[in-house]
């Protein structure tokens, strides 16, 4: 099994990210950007870039709680279009998903053999490399 390029590994990530923010806007539009870093595992500064490229590219617009006290708290929501590429994005993470699952479980399948192997080798004098 060989590993992507680092450019194709870091374009990879940076999707993954924009496909949970969109997801979890999605079902959420109150979320904070600080709560979303938070459940994500990265800093603040990562999910406000990605904010500004999403909103930058039409998908997300963000809309001010003007009853709010709290003057910074802004709903997020998805455009037509960022549903769109949500839809896109879910259909590309899946088929990853499924591919890397594809791959997990044929090594699956031969760490069994190797062990079922391991007793007979043993019986037999031999060892497995």
């Amino acid at each position: 099994m060989s590993l992507p390029p680092p450019t194709q590994r870091l374009a990879g990530f940076q999707e993954e990210i924009q496909f949970e923010v969109l997801r979890r806007l999605h079902l959420t539009p109150d979320l904070s950007q600080r709560a979303l870093a938070k459940e994500l595992g990265i800093s603040l500064g990562s999910i406000n870039y990605c904010f500004r490229a999403l909103v930058e590219k039409g998908w997300i617009k963000m809309q001010n709680f003007s009853q709010s006290r709290h003057k910074f708290r802004y709903a997020y929501l998805l455009t037509p279009a960022g549903i769109s590429e949500k839809s896109k994005l879910t259909a590309r993470f899946l088929n990853r998903k499924l591919e890397e699952y594809e791959v997990l479980r044929e090594e699956i399948e031969k760490l069994k053999a190797e062990m079922s192997e391991a007793p007979r080798a043993m019986i037999e004098g031999t060892v497995l490399v």
